[in-house]
């Protein structure tokens, strides 16, 4: 047997009742997932997708520090089965095989996502930009990978824009959560850039956000809407049908995520920021429309 398959399932977490519905998940996203729009074979792959990001995350994020890394280890012994010869065991990863067979979806993104949250229990502060960039590879871009698989459109010439959107999409989430990071300890706005508005770590802990991390924010949100405008248009022009129906949901939630947040000036920690539904809905047709 592998290291893996000798690791029980922890019994003071659940994995499959951490959450009490999957679909809770699409009222909390900013960005639309599963959209009721979509015909109810994509819903079904995307729920699939989402549910193994959500798993994993929750593990990373809920689960007793110490039982974290072994509760990894039993996602990846279900992707050495899902991409082997054997059954998954947990009822996530069940679902998703289906998914992964019927949309031949590579493994390398499912590795990353748990690689992301096995860096989350070790890594803790991002010292630059770039390195912030470089842990939403892990995190953020293998998603918008996975999604175009599961719409038949990973073609080589959108990949590269689909990783741009999805990490613009990230860094506004870690904007929008930055008092909730810090509560588990985890800082992901750049040191450098805490450095150059004379933050501390203590302006993460303040009940209404200084103005000196308003001003943090502002150019981490500012970075992202770069990202989002050089992926967005070269993505959804060379999508079609229900793929470029999707991916302008995404792309219209990050631009209403951030106009949130302009619109709060950026006081994160007394009112986190979240979109207006009308904001959200204009926002897609006109993403649409630039395609």
């Amino acid at each position: 047997m592998t290291r893996r398959e000798n690791i029980a399932p922890a019994s003071t977490w659940s994995i499959e009742g951490n959450r009490r519905a999957l679909g809770e998940l699409a009222s909390r996203e900013n960005f639309p997932v599963a959209t009721r729009l979509l015909p109810a074979r994509h819903r079904a792959d995307l729920r699939a997708v989402y549910g193994f990001a959500r798993l994993v995350d929750d593990i990373g994020d809920e689960a007793p520090q110490e039982e974290r890394a072994g509760l990894l280890d039993l996602v990846d012994g279900d992707l050495d089965r899902i991409y082997g010869t054997g059954t998954p065991r947990l009822p996530q990863l069940r679902r998703l095989a289906a998914t992964v067979a019927a949309r031949s979806i590579p493994e390398t993104p499912f590795r990353r996502l748990v690689q992301a949250n096995r860096q989350d229990q070790e890594v803790h502060r991002y010292g630059t930009f770039g390195e912030l960039l470089e842990y939403c590879t892990l995190s953020a871009d293998p998603v918008g990978r996975i999604v175009l698989h599961v719409f038949g459109a990973a073609r080589p010439g959108l990949l590269e824009s689909s990783d741009r959107v999805c990490t613009a999409l990230q860094i506004i989430e870690h904007c929008q959560d930055v008092g909730e990071d810090h509560r588990r300890g985890r800082i992901y706005l750049p040191a450098d850039d805490l450095r150059r508005f004379d933050c501390t770590e203590d302006d993460l802990a303040r009940p209404v956000t200084p103005t000196r991390l308003r001003g943090v924010l502002a150019l981490e949100a500012g970075r992202a809407r770069e990202l989002l405008d050089r992926g967005a248009e070269p993505l959804i022009s060379g999508l079609s049908g229900w793929a470029r129906l999707a991916v302008a949901g995404y792309v219209a939630g990050g631009r209403a995520a951030l106009a949130a947040l302009a619109r709060g000036r950026y006081d994160v920690l007394a009112h986190p920021p979240r979109p207006h539904r009308a904001r959200l809905l204009a926002g897609w047709a006109r993403a649409l429309g630039r395609g």
